[in-house]
């Protein structure tokens, strides 16, 4: 039965503290008590820098065992590299400590900046590249792609990630991005940016609502889902994350609704 995860991009914001995370939590406990609230996050500084193998290991090991990670791909290779010539880039990505998340490991998300375009061999090439099972296991290892360019809406985009097996993120930007809904793989991944203001509006209960018919209808279809709240400016990616959990009815917050 396919299976939903709602959760958040990143955990580490200051305006959380004393508003999400209870007052006097000490920092290094964030991540486990916000594990505890959602089923899932998506760490965003792996995007920025490369991270340590110990910091993955110490995020598995603060986590429960149901919990899993998805992580974002390194900006070196989407927004410097624009994808060309990513070889080693990517072999020095996920030997960084990618791995050692374990069974918590989810999809790997790749965000291509704004003025990126549509190029087919381009991203065929880098497709080609990308590692589909976790080495030590042999665990099917997933990948998503988000657009920020009006040149990725053709036809012929959705049907290239078909063929890779890559999913098509549902990335709400409040206009200012192409918006897709479209499923390409045998899973669906949504981002949520702000319903209004990019990074900052929150997600009201009508919107909610409407966001949960969508899940619904990619669980209908046979798709794990995986949904991350990036309105992180004033700290309601939490809250919507934990709305849309228990209109789903699904983790933490839908147990919080019925106990």
């Amino acid at each position: 039965m396919a299976q939903a995860r709602i959760g958040i991009s990143g955990w580490t914001y200051k305006p959380w503290r004393g508003e999400f995370y209870p007052k006097g939590l000490r920092q290094k406990d964030e991540l486990s008590w916000a594990s505890r609230q959602l089923t899932s996050i998506e760490v965003n500084g792996s995007f920025y820098a490369l991270q340590k193998p110990e910091s993955y290991r110490a995020w598995a090991a603060a986590t429960p065992d149901d919990f899993v990670f998805s992580v974002k791909g390194s900006r070196f290779i989407t927004h410097m590299k624009k994808l060309a010539g990513v070889e080693q880039a990517l072999t020095t990505f996920f030997e960084s400590g990618v791995y050692e998340l374990g069974p918590k490991l989810g999809p790997v998300l790749w965000q291509l900046p704004p003025n990126l375009g549509f190029d087919a061999d381009r991203l065929s090439a880098f497709f080609d590249l990308l590692p589909r099972t976790v080495p030590a296991t042999g665990a099917p290892l997933r990948h998503a792609m988000e657009v920020r360019h009006d040149s990725f809406k053709v036809p012929a985009f959705p049907e290239l990630l078909r063929q890779h097996e890559i999913a098509l993120v549902t990335a709400d930007t409040a206009g200012k991005w192409p918006f897709f809904d479209e499923l390409t793989a045998d899973f669906a991944y949504a981002r949520l940016h702000g319903s209004e203001e990019l990074y900052v509006s929150g997600y009201d209960p009508p919107a909610i609502r409407a966001w949960a018919q969508r899940v619904r209808a990619w669980l209908g279809a046979g798709r794990d889902t995986f949904v991350y709240f990036d309105n992180d400016v004033k700290v309601r990616a939490p809250f919507d994350a934990r709305a849309l959990a228990a209109e789903l009815g699904v983790g933490p917050a839908a147990q919080a609704v019925t106990s």
